[in-house]
């Protein structure tokens, strides 16, 4: 079975989060950014992954913490997922259209943390949600996981059709990428990716 269970505690978080990268896309989602919540929820539902995470942050300050740490926690776990990578396609993409916004996503289970950003939503804050915590979202789990993201805004011009077409296409990428295939083997003439 492919699941993890992370625990992280910090004096800005105190998280708990439990994945199935096998699952059907059940989810139970509470951060105390509505924003994020939604977004969680997109990804974990177009991936398929079944996801538990309950958050206790500082949104007192604002939504940068909650966001940066659930994006950690979120990586680590399908870092714990995966273990070695073995057997995984290790390579996903999307071309996902939410109404008049169009985003690329392109990523690979590499074990190298890139990201390539280029989301330019016109609105600076979606609700309470800073938009620029999206970049900072998806930074944090490319460090935790060891993955290679790429993210292009090919149209778009509503902030909130932009981010929601990035965390859908994103969830569909990764479903791509972590789906097991009948060899087995890890996909690296090195024999190593995480």
């Amino acid at each position: 079975m492919r699941k993890a269970t992370v625990t992280r505690k910090t004096t800005e978080t105190d998280i708990e989060l439990s994945l199935n990268l096998d699952g059907t896309g059940e989810v139970r989602v509470s951060t105390g950014c509505g924003f994020l919540d939604h977004m969680l929820i997109l990804f974990a539902r177009h991936g398929g992954f079944d996801l538990d995470i309950a958050c206790q942050g500082d949104t007192h300050v604002d939504f940068h913490h909650t966001t940066e740490d659930c994006s950690i926690t979120l990586g680590q776990a399908f870092a714990q997922a995966l273990n070695e990578g073995r057997g995984i396609a290790r390579y996903g993409n999307m071309l996902l259209p939410m109404d008049e916004a169009l985003v690329l996503v392109a990523l690979d289970i590499s074990g190298r943390c890139c990201l390539t950003y280029s989301l330019a939503p016109a609105a600076q804050k979606v609700g309470t949600f800073d938009t620029e915590l999206a970049k900072d979202f998806f930074h944090g789990f490319c460090r935790s996981l060891g993955l290679t993201l790429h993210i292009q805004q090919l149209a778009g011009e509503n902030a909130h059709h932009i981010l929601e077409a990035a965390f859908k296409g994103f969830g569909r990428a990764l479903r791509q990428a972590v789906v097991l295939d009948a060899k087995g083997q890890i996909p690296s003439t090195k024999g190593v990716l995480l």
